[in-house]
């Protein structure tokens, strides 16, 4: 896993802080576009590992609790660049975030409301179902490698789409094709052991000052910021999925049983986190600056991504492993084809809710072709889908 792609040398630091800083400010739209624009920039733009070794990070990242997009950061720096790497380039995925919902939670906070965004989004969600639609493709090509293994993505996709859970899906499809890969063996090598002699075997396949004193003034618990750190690190260290499965933890123990937040709040904060760019766990950013101010933002931020960190620290050693054993290396290769049939699930359900006429339709196929053809830049055009987005939207055609 520490080798780089041929012709290729090893990046530096700054490089890796360089490259993350920037998606930190555009990677818009969620972990999938997240991890759309990482395979982007590192395997097809700056070869730095190949479509096969980023499979191998997205299984096991997808495998570890946590945001899986930013734990993708963190294993492409500590692979790139040693441990320094795994601490600055997931710090500079994260900090853009943090900044950009600091700004938000301190006007909302001020205001009472969050600034509208509708218009820029009616733009840039086309272009990010291009980005995820691009990324599917090559990601595809080098996971689904033979009959199996597309039985396999097809069945989980439709089992995603029925709602199945996606931790029992990831560790059920590798388990699948690891037992059948086991079984084929047994069975090839009975079948070899009747080989004449001299027979030569086929070879195997590869709300504010306001909303802050009326949340804490509901509380059922006292409000403080140790125990704000502890709900935040256990959210880090057991959540797996989206930030919709985000939104349930929240709201069991900030809602429910600390009561130091309302429904409404909570929404808001979700909101926050979806809309603004970089990881969805920032939503604890937000929280964090509404229940406690800058110190309340800290606390939060920081328990509920250290553990992505420290898992990833403690894993990656093994993933090089994991590809030289026959039964390990069969399981991550049905964990990388189940991850793919999971991204396209997702892009199924945010294609619904982003193409809403022809020309969002016309948008993505666009976003497509500029894509695959002129091999533009993700950043860049998702940032040319929101000043598209923003005209349509003065112009009165837009949301």
């Amino acid at each position: 896993m520490g080798e780089t792609c041929a012709g290729d040398s090893r990046p530096t630091l700054a490089a890796v802080v360089r490259l993350f800083l920037r998606l930190g400010f555009t990677a818009f739209g969620g972990p999938a576009v997240h991890i759309a624009m990482m395979r982007d920039e590192v395997v097809r733009r700056r070869r730095w590992l190949s479509d096969q070794q980023f499979l191998d990070l997205l299984g096991v990242a997808n495998l570890i609790p946590g945001p899986s997009s930013t734990e993708m950061a963190i294993y492409l720096g500590y692979r790139q660049a040693g441990t320094a790497g795994l601490v600055a380039g997931g710090a500079a995925f994260i900090l853009p975030a943090v900044l950009i919902v600091l700004a938000l939670a301190w006007g909302y906070v001020t205001y009472g409301r969050l600034p509208e965004v509708g218009r820029v989004f009616y733009g840039v969600t086309p272009v990010l179902i291009a980005v995820i639609a691009q990324a599917l493709a090559g990601l595809g090509r080098a996971a689904i490698k033979d009959a199996m293994l597309a039985c396999a993505a097809a069945g989980a996709l439709g089992l995603a789409l029925l709602g199945v859970n996606v931790v029992a899906l990831l560790l059920g499809g590798g388990g699948v094709i690891m037992l059948a890969r086991v079984l084929r063996g047994r069975a090839r090598a009975v079948a070899m052991a009747a080989v004449p002699p001299g027979a030569v075997p086929p070879a195997p396949g590869a709300g504010a000052a306001s909303a802050r004193a009326a949340a804490i003034a509901a509380a059922a618990v006292p409000f403080g910021l140790v125990p704000l750190f502890w709900a935040f690190l256990k959210v880090g260290a057991t959540v797996f999925g989206s930030g919709y499965v985000l939104l349930a933890y929240l709201h069991q123990d900030l809602v429910v049983r600390l009561r130091w937040m309302t429904d409404r709040q909570l929404l808001d904060a979700i909101a926050v986190g979806q809309l603004t760019p970089g990881p969805v766990f920032t939503t604890a950013t937000f929280i964090g600056y509404v229940l406690g101010g800058l110190p309340g933002a800290a606390v939060a931020t920081v328990g509920i991504f250290l553990p992505s960190f420290l898992f990833v620290g403690a894993t990656y050693p093994f993933i090089g492993r994991l590809r030289a054993s026959p039964w390990t290396a069969a399981f991550l290769d049905g964990v990388n084809a189940i991850a793919v049939a999971l991204m396209a699930a997702v892009t199924w359900h945010l294609a619904r809710a982003a193409i809403v006429d022809w020309l969002t339709a016309l948008t993505a196929v666009l976003g497509y072709a500029a894509l695959v053809r002129l091999r533009i830049n993700s950043a860049l055009l998702i940032l040319a889908g929101g000043v598209f987005g923003a005209s349509v939207g003065v112009l009165g055609g837009g949301q």
